[in-house]
């Protein structure tokens, strides 16, 4: 009796092989199934451990068609010890987060995040705008707090446009505190740090000073603290292009910040 396969598939319909590529560390892929986009960190028997842009990590098990390349599905498999030198560390962006080599800007989202001032936009974009242009977020400065209620009008955020804003010396009773509590809905989200000034923000040993001075009430802030340090106070502007140009990475910059601007931009990017 002549046998017959049991397979009926049409050979169109058939799963196409998929090119198996090691997992070796720092591979950045995506998980379909999850969204998840990240950087190689481990390979153990059956699973991969990827480690995204904000440092949090998820294990998934290796199976066949499991995972996205530059947008193609491959399957990843444990490295060989002869398949060569292995792959150097991810390399990091100023914010810490993992470097993608090669990443085009993405074409800008409706959201974005207000920062208040022109300083505070400067420090933002030197070490969050790697990531600001691969999220497609786009950062803008408004002049002060008491334009943001007709700011968010305008805006109109929606759950396609989200708004975040990061307002300086926001502290519990404040002005500034109740007109952040005023706009504040499912789709705006108001943050700030308990600095008077960004500048404050920047860690003294970065600036090569023991302590940012305290400036009387009533004074104004920067001229207070060029006069206290001996730095020229007619051009607060020069000063703190000096101050930013002491900026490397997220490491010269102080926790309170660093969290509120990482929650804005995951909050926009949701």
């Amino acid at each position: 009796m002549r046998q017959y396969s049991a397979d009926l598939t049409p050979p169109w319909k058939k799963p196409q092989p998929v090119p198996e590529v090691p997992a070796d560390p720092g591979l950045v892929v995506e998980e379909p199934g999850t969204g998840f986009c990240g950087a190689v960190i481990r390979c153990e028997a059956g699973t991969v451990t990827l480690e995204d842009r904000f440092g949090k990590h998820r294990v998934f098990p290796l199976e066949p068609r499991g995972f996205l390349l530059e947008g193609r599905v491959v399957t990843l498999v444990r490295p060989s010890s002869s398949s060569g030198p292995a792959r150097s560390a991810p390399s990091r962006t100023a914010s810490g987060s993992v470097a993608v080599p090669g990443a085009r800007a993405r074409v800008a989202r409706a959201g974005r995040i207000y920062v208040e001032g022109r300083h505070d936009a400067e420090l933002v974009e030197k070490v969050w705008g790697d990531d600001l242009r691969i999220e497609g977020v786009v950062v803008e400065y408004l002049g002060g707090v008491d334009d943001l209620p007709s700011i968010v009008a305008d805006f109109a955020p929606g759950p396609d446009a989200r708004l975040g804003v990061l307002v300086d010396h926001l502290v519990p009773g404040s002005k500034e505190w109740r007109i952040a509590e005023a706009v504040t809905s499912e789709h705006a989200l108001v943050v700030g740090h308990p600095y008077i000034d960004i500048w404050e923000a920047v860690k003294p040993a970065s600036v090569g000073i023991d302590a940012w001075p305290r400036v009387p009430r009533g004074q104004d802030w920067k001229t207070g603290v060029c006069r206290a340090l001996g730095w020229p106070s007619e051009s607060t502007g020069a000063v703190w292009q000096a101050i930013l140009a002491r900026v490397g990475s997220y490491k010269d910059l102080e926790p309170e910040l660093l969290g509120r601007v990482e929650e804005l931009i995951d909050f926009v990017t949701a």
